[in-house]
């Protein structure tokens, strides 16, 4: 039960920390999944790849494809939309941590 709990609690994070970088510079599945991994976050690709989907899907994303060495990949960056979510996220995170710090 706290395994479940914890998961969805940490997907937010997850979906915080994809706009960040995405808002910073493209960003590919493998790349993500790295990145996520040296913060502790330890997912599958059948669980970011449908994030990076709804996430493109919800207007936070914006997807282009490019010829890597003869193989498609697709990068991602963060619309408008994704930086003004980002910058909410932003707020109501340091509010959170502020009054949870201790």
């Amino acid at each position: 039960m706290e395994d479940k709990v914890l998961r969805k609690l940490f997907l937010g994070f997850i979906h915080i920390h994809i706009l960040h970088h995405a808002l910073d510079h493209p960003i590919y599945g493998v790349w993500m999944l790295e990145e996520l991994k040296e913060h502790g976050y330890n997912i599958s690709t059948g669980t970011l790849y449908p994030i990076l989907h709804s996430m493109e899907a919800d207007g936070l994303l914006i997807r282009e494809e490019k010829n890597v060495d003869g193989k498609i990949r697709k990068y991602y960056t963060a619309t408008e939309k994704g930086q003004k979510i980002l910058t909410e996220a932003r707020a109501k995170a340091y509010e959170l941590f502020k009054e949870i710090k201790e």
